[in-house]
């Protein structure tokens, strides 16, 4: 099933940056004039599924290059238990790929009546969502088939990292006008090694800083197509306690790279090894990958803060064959919807 909607869309997502790139700029600018105007002490983000993993990216992006605490929203507080908490000065984002996640929508309404600042990050710009927040962003990733969203995920990524150096007060960089070209040089990149773990019926990812949005990522991603259980640990949190299950032949897939968190993570591997679990790698470091049983190398690296976009595309592409090589259709897992209703 090599012509699978979520390859496809995989294979899509060079183009969909440079769109972005290109056309979300002044959007961008516009927004972040706004927001510094009104103040900012404090972000709160609002999501559900993969969009909640791009909202842990962004919650790095605005402490780490801001300095602005920020808090991963329930939304629950405001549907099921209707909190009156104080807003004001408060930056409540949105970020849905179809902008009708309902207990996301309430979210942003709620709060824009609690006194924050609305916006919304979503692909749909006819959306409720759309027309709830003050400051609607679109990820011009054009109409989505496959369940999974690769390429919705990697353009809200690109949207939030624009969204920060907007509201730093820099311009469009060098670095960041690479990702098309090298999210192509990765796409030719290849997994070695992964043909067996079609029989994995669990698998522990880890990573830390920016990249543990992308090991969320990757477990849900194996979830929803593979049916694996699997479940995402910071490196430092696996080590308080989980990595006490990982024995002999236990799977663990590592996202490691260039950056703060490398030397952490290439301890990890070697403790890793040491007791004998099954290491599925992707990093751009040559020795650390010579240590893995799978590996996919990177071929170029990134400021650390921009590599989720380009480590998105290898766990994605590892979801997809893994789905094919068990028989399994990627693009419709069973029970799941484009739209899920929660409240």
């Amino acid at each position: 099933m090599a012509d699978s909607k979520m390859y496809a869309e995989i294979r899509e997502q060079p183009e969909i940056l440079e769109r972005i790139l290109n056309e979300g700029w002044g959007e961008v600018l516009s927004a972040s004039r706004a927001l510094r105007e009104d103040g900012l002490r404090s972000v709160m983000i609002a999501a559900r599924g993969t969009s909640d993993n791009a909202a842990l990216y962004a919650k790095y992006l605005f402490e780490v290059l801001l300095g602005v605490p920020t808090a991963l929203a329930s939304p629950s507080a405001f549907t099921l238990y209707e909190s009156r908490m104080n807003l004001e000065e408060v930056l409540v984002m949105g970020i849905s790929q179809s902008g009708e996640s309902q207990d996301v929508l309430e979210t942003v309404r709620r709060s824009r009546e609690l006194g924050a600042t609305t916006l919304t990050v979503t692909n749909n710009e006819g959306s409720s969502m759309a027309d709830a927040a003050q400051h609607p962003l679109f990820l011009r990733a054009a109409k989505e088939e496959s369940l999974p969203a690769p390429k919705t995920y990697t353009a809200e990524l690109l949207v939030l990292y624009m969204l920060v150096s907007a509201l730093k007060g820099e311009s469009q960089g060098d670095e960041v006008r690479r990702l098309p070209g090298l999210s192509r040089a990765v796409l030719e990149a290849e997994w070695e090694g992964t043909e067996r773990y079609r029989y994995a019926e669990y698998m522990v990812m880890t990573s830390r800083g920016y990249n543990l949005a992308t090991a969320e990522e990757a477990a849900l991603k194996l979830m929803e197509t593979t049916y694996v259980v699997a479940q995402a640990f910071s490196e430092a949190d696996l080590r308080h306690g989980p990595i006490a299950m990982i024995g002999r032949d236990f799977p663990v897939l590592g996202i490691a790279p260039f950056g703060k968190m490398q030397p952490g993570m290439r301890s990890l591997v070697e403790d890793l090894r040491d007791r004998g679990a099954e290491l599925l790698l992707v990093s751009d470091d040559e020795d650390m990958l010579k240590k893995a049983s799978a590996t996919f190398p990177v071929p170029s690296s990134l400021p650390e803060e921009l590599s989720p976009i380009l480590y998105a595309i290898p766990i994605q592409l590892l979801a997809e064959t893994l789905a094919r090589l068990k028989g399994l259709n990627p693009d419709t897992p069973r029970g799941l919807s484009k739209v899920t209703e929660t409240w």
